[in-house]
Formats: structure tokens, C-alpha cells, sequence
């Protein structure tokens, strides 16, 4: 029973003294206070404009400027060749010869034959053939003399018939030979011309023994680098035989085909881009040609730009090329300016000292800037690094900003 009484008082007094703490008076201003969010710091970028351009990327290929099959133009056997695969040569440079003896004999013949024709001319061996007197050829001469020896029998003739001391079978013979004698001085002027033809002829003919003797040596026709080695010394070629496939690789020639949807914009003078895989450099160049008309199987339109070697790129590469059609001015934002969620865009501005969200619709990406095709304007701000900062949250914009 002592020791019921003893626990009932304990109880009774730590529930005093519970009371007592409830009912102590809090600190001066306490009462009814309720903590307020804290405002955050934020950086403003500003909204400004930035060139923006429509290009079309495709992909090409580069092709050797100019490509030709160097052949030999008169027959004979390959006496040497100089060049090999990669060697760099340049126009007019001698890179086969053939044998020559044949031809050589051939200018000696056709020597002759010019020397025998000027000489039935009397000309001498060598000097121009325009300067020839066909009254004072030989054969002329002779012509001319019997030809006024005939006419004197003639005259005499005709004096002695009608004088009754010639009979007519006698005059009608010398009037006969006057006849003859004229003709055959008109056949001798033909003559002549026909050897000053004759002469023209052998003079071509030695010309062209020159000539071949001359195209034996086998030339470039362009500059540029041996790309395929196509005969060997001591083989026979016959006229027109490939000796060797020649490359102009500077510049180089971008073909692509664009989409007809996407080629009424391209124009000539246009800036290109090229890349090259595994090349981190961008080769620059314009564009040069197009096609007159749109392919009707492919429904694409061939176009072709001009791009400067540097010496390592090479014909026959696949690449990217990007034809810049136009360009224009556009509102645009830092990329961290943008917050992406569910598929849509939007960046955040500040007003009233709170932040708030506009939706955008953004474009290309330029570097560290993307476009801003709808949703806000030149001369506005945005917050720069929104991170998770909600509509309506207080901020507070950074000094400098």
C-alpha cells in the first residue's frame, strides 16, 4: 500500500511538468513564423542574332579534274619509257619514245622523191617552190621553139602556094604543124603544173615523214600524275596503243547528285563545303557547273564544284559535301540556355524578380548557339544555366550578367 501511494504522486508530478514546458513562453517574434523559400542566382544571356544557314548536305564523290590514256600515234616498237605509277609529270613532257630508224629512212625517201620533183623543174635541191618561172622551164622552152618554128613554116608556106610553088597537101601539112606545135605548147604549161603539184605533194610528204618521226617521242598532253602504267619497253604498239593513264588532281571535281525537291535552290557561285572521313579539315570551293537537266531515272540534278588540293586528297574519295543555298539573320540562344522536356524546348526568362518559362521552337546549331525559329526575340534575356529552376521560383539576377 506504501508503495501504491509513492508511484501515484510520481506520476501525478511528471505530468505537472509536462504541462509547465507546453506552456513556457516562446522568444519575442517566433509566434506564427514560417520559413521562405531562398531566391537563386541565375546569369542572364542575352538573345542575339546569328546568321543562319540553309544548306543541303549529301554525299559525293571526287574525281580527277582531267583524265586522259596517252597512246602512241604511229606504230613501232617501245625503245623507252620514263615515267611509272604516281610519277608527276608535266604538258608536252616526253615520257615514251619509240624506235626512230624507221622513220628516219622514210624522210630520207620522201627527201628524194621533193629533190627528183625539183629537178624536172629545174629547181635546185633546196629553196622555195613559189618562185617558179613556167615560161622558163625546159620543157616550155622547147614547146615555145617549135611552136614559132611552125609558124614561120606556116608563114612560108602560105607565101609559096599562093605563089602556085607549093602544093595544097603541102600547105594543109604546115598549117597542120602550126596547130600541133601550139598544143603542145599549152601541154607543156599543163605539165609544168602538174610537177608543181607534184612538188607540193613530196614537200607534204616529207613534212609528214617529220612528223611521224617526231611523234615517235610520246608526250604528255596535261599536267598531272601517272595513274596506271599500261606497256613496257621492247613491246610492239600499234598506232593508238595505251602507254599510260594520266590524272589531273588539282583541283579536284566534286560531282553530286542533288534530289529535284531540293535543287531548284542550288546556283552557280554557291559556297561548298567538303569533308573527308578521317579528315577533321573542311576543303572549300563553289559551285561551278550544273547539269542542264534533271536525270530522268535518278530524278536528280548532277552538280559539280571545284575544290583546291592540298596534294593529299585523292580521286575516286567519297565525301560530304554541304551547298550553302542561303543565308539570313535569326534570334539565337547559349545551348545550356535550353531545357528539353517530352519532346518540347523552352528557355527561361526572369520577370517581377520570378522565373518564367517560354516554349521555343529552336533550328540549327551553330557552335555553342542554337536558333531560335519562334518563341522569343532579338534584345531579350534568357537565364544561361537554367538547371532545374521551375516557373515562378524567385531568382536572383547575378551583378554583370
Amino acid at each position: 500500500m506504501f508503495w501504491t501511494s509513492w508511484a501515484a504522486l510520481l506520476v501525478v508530478l511528471l505530468q505537472c511538468a509536462a504541462c509547465d514546458k507546453k506552456a513556457a513562453p516562446q522568444p519575442e517574434g517566433a509566434k506564427g513564423a514560417k520559413t521562405a523559400p531562398s531566391a537563386k542566382e541565375v546569369t542572364l544571356a542575352p538573345v542575339t542574332e546569328l546568321v543562319v544557314e540553309q544548306t543541303i548536305d549529301i554525299s559525293g564523290t571526287l574525281d580527277a579534274d582531267e583524265q586522259v590514256t596517252v597512246g602512241a600515234k604511229m606504230p613501232g616498237r617501245l625503245a623507252s619509257i620514263a615515267v611509272d605509277l604516281a610519277s608527276p609529270v608535266t604538258k608536252d613532257q616526253v615520257i615514251a619514245q619509240l624506235e626512230t630508224r624507221d622513220y628516219e629512212l622514210r624522210i630520207e625517201q620522201a627527201a628524194a622523191a621533193l629533190a627528183q620533183s625539183r629537178a624536172q623543174l629545174g629547181l635546185p635541191q633546196d629553196g622555195p617552190d613559189d618562185e617558179l618561172d613556167v615560161e622558163g622551164v625546159a620543157i616550155v622552152r622547147e614547146a615555145l621553139a617549135t611552136f614559132k618554128e611552125a609558124q614561120a613554116n606556116q608563114v612560108r608556106a602560105r607565101s609559096l602556094a599562093k605563089e602556085g610553088l607549093m602544093s595544097g597537101m603541102d600547105l594543109d601539112a604546115a598549117e597542120a604543124a602550126a596547130v600541133r606545135a601550139e598544143t603542145a605548147v599549152q601541154s607543156a604549161r599543163e605539165e609544168v603544173r602538174i610537177r608543181k603539184a607534184a612538188v607540193r605533194q613530196r614537200r607534204s610528204e616529207l613534212r609528214m615523214a617529220r612528223q611521224q618521226l617526231a611523234d615517235a617521242a610520246v608526250r604528255s598532253p596535261i599536267d598531272g600524275v601517272v595513274q596506271v602504267r599500261r606497256a613496257s619497253v621492247g613491246q610492239f604498239l600499234a598506232a593508238g596503243a595505251p602507254i599510260a593513264d594520266i590524272v589531273r588532281v588539282d583541283p579536284l571535281r566534286l560531282r553530286v547528285a542533288i534530289p529535284e525537291t531540293e535543287a531548284a535552290g542550288v546556283r552557280a557561285g554557291q559556297q561548298v563545303r567538303v569533308t573527308v572521313p578521317g579528315d577533321s579539315a573542311v576543303y572549300a570551293g563553289t559551285v561551278a557547273r550544273l547539269a542542264p537537266a534533271i536525270d530522268p531515272q535518278s530524278r536528280t540534278l548532277l552538280v559539280e564544284s571545284d575544290i583546291k588540293n592540298p596534294g593529299h586528297l585523292r580521286p575516286g574519295s567519297l565525301v560530304t559535301a554541304q551547298i550553302v543555298v542561303t543565308s539570313k539573320p535569326a534570334p539565337s540562344v547559349p545551348a545550356t540556355a535550353i531545357v528539353r522536356f517530352a519532346g518540347l524546348a523552352k528557355v527561361i526568362t526572369v520577370e517581377d524578380g520570378k522565373a518564367k518559362e517560354k516554349q521555343v521552337v529552336t533550328g540549327k546549331i551553330a557552335g555553342d548557339r542554337v536558333e531560335i525559329v519562334s518563341g522569343i526575340a532579338v534584345g531579350e534575356s534568357v537565364v544561361a544555366r537554367p538547371g532545374s529552376l521551375q516557373q515562378g521560383q524567385p531568382v536572383h539576377v547575378v551583378e554583370g550578367s
